[in-house]
């Protein structure tokens, strides 16, 4: 009943708050969404996997810390299902609480690097001119460097760890962004409603925030959720290559980095958080497969 009442209500022709209209909007593209298989598969992974890093301290058999030298590089057996590294830590273990550190890095920096990425492109968009071509100029410098690379050196230039790491990703993922706030707002900054905005007396900071972001959200969140698996893999290789998480933090491209001795005899130390970077980026790709059909107005 209450389910039936909230479809009825937000699917209303005539809605009769901003509120209905948005919740509207809202359950609209879910009912999209849910009708692409590959988009709800990959939804379904991403909050699996939240859900097992969130109930970590529930699920985990042991300590992610915790060393058995004796029973080190054990094969999966009932005591431990993906074995045991070369310190004697369960991986099953390692793997639930590293989804808490990997997914909480990915989390922050997609906090981090929307909005500066959708400020930059709206302001620059609109008022275009000197204020466009400086802030298009600095964000090619950006771009000019590869991502992993420019990273690199934020971080190298400060301390290796989790801070570091999200600090320097967001520095370097946001000027695609950028890029494409810049191209949403001049193609709506010369429309009527906008003009009719500057006829009430509107201020261009406000129609920056009211109308112009508001209209290039649904493009941002398309490219973001298909950004989300480079920004996994970043930050996955900057804790492969020491420069991201620090031991005993077990971030999942470290639990890579300390198992690459073993990956041919010991296989399952490696590929165990191999498999969960692969299965949690594919996902993403799915979700932002299917919400580019569903957003993005060019492609319906």
């Amino acid at each position: 009943m209450i389910l039936s009442n909230f479809r009825s209500w937000a699917l209303d022709e005539a809605p009769a708050s901003r509120s209905q209209a948005t919740w509207g909007s809202a359950y609209r593209v879910w009912l999209s969404l849910r009708r692409n298989p590959l988009s709800m598969i990959g939804l379904a992974i991403i909050l699996a996997f939240v859900a097992l890093s969130l109930a970590a301290p529930l699920l985990a058999p042991y300590d992610p810390a915790a060393q058995d030298l004796g029973n080190r590089l054990a094969a999966s057996s009932g005591a431990h299902w993906f074995g045991t590294d070369e310190l004697g830590r369960d991986v099953l273990s390692r793997l639930l609480y590293g989804g808490r550190v990997t997914l909480g890095m990915v989390v922050a920096v997609v906090v981090l690097v929307a909005p500066i990425g959708l400020g930059i492109g709206c302001i620059a968009g609109y008022f275009g001119g000197a204020v466009d071509t400086a802030l298009m100029r600095l964000t090619d410098i950006f771009l000019a460097f590869p991502r992993l690379i420019l990273a690199l050196a934020f971080v190298a230039a400060m301390k290796p760890g989790v801070e570091s790491a999200i600090l320097a990703i967001a520095l370097t993922a946001w000027p695609p962004y950028a890029r494409l706030a810049r191209a949403e707002t001049l193609t709506v900054r010369g429309s009527d409603f906008i003009a009719a905005c500057r006829l009430t007396g509107a201020s261009p900071w406000r129609i920056i925030l009211r109308h112009v972001m508001p209209l290039c959200t649904p493009s941002l969140i398309v490219r973001v959720t298909l950004d989300m698996s480079s920004i996994i893999i970043t930050a996955a290789s900057l804790g492969f290559l020491g420069m991201g998480a620090q031991p005993p933090s077990p971030e999942w491209g470290a639990m890579i980095a300390t198992a690459k001795r073993f990956i041919f005899d010991q296989w399952w130390v490696a590929t165990v958080p191999g498999i969960a970077i692969f299965l949690v980026s594919l996902a993403f790709n799915f979700l932002g497969d299917g919400l580019r059909d569903v957003l993005d107005p060019k492609g319906r």
